[in-house]
């Protein structure tokens, strides 16, 4: 038998800004990409809002932070805080 976590797929992380703290040990984080629309070719901003587990409710709304992808902890959070990057002005 193999080693499980030699067989683990990488997981994905994303860098956002927290958004909403509100939650008790979760947070708001909305992630920024750029998609070339199919006709014009234009390049336009896409926002996704994710929830992510903050165990220790260190966040901030404002805060740059990378979180990455675990399995679901709730009915939409399924991401959790691997480090705050920048803090709030």
């Amino acid at each position: 038998m193999e080693n499980r976590m030699e067989t683990r797929k990488l997981r994905k992380e994303r860098i956002g800004v927290v958004v909403s703290n509100k939650m008790q040990k979760s947070i708001v984080v909305a992630v920024k990409r750029k998609v070339k629309h199919p006709i014009y070719g234009k390049f336009v901003n896409k926002t996704s809002k994710l929830m992510a587990q903050d165990d220790e409710n260190t966040c901030q709304p404002g805060d740059t932070v990378k979180i990455a992808e675990t399995r679901p902890l709730s009915k939409n959070k399924k991401w959790r805080l691997v480090e705050i990057i920048e803090r709030a002005k």
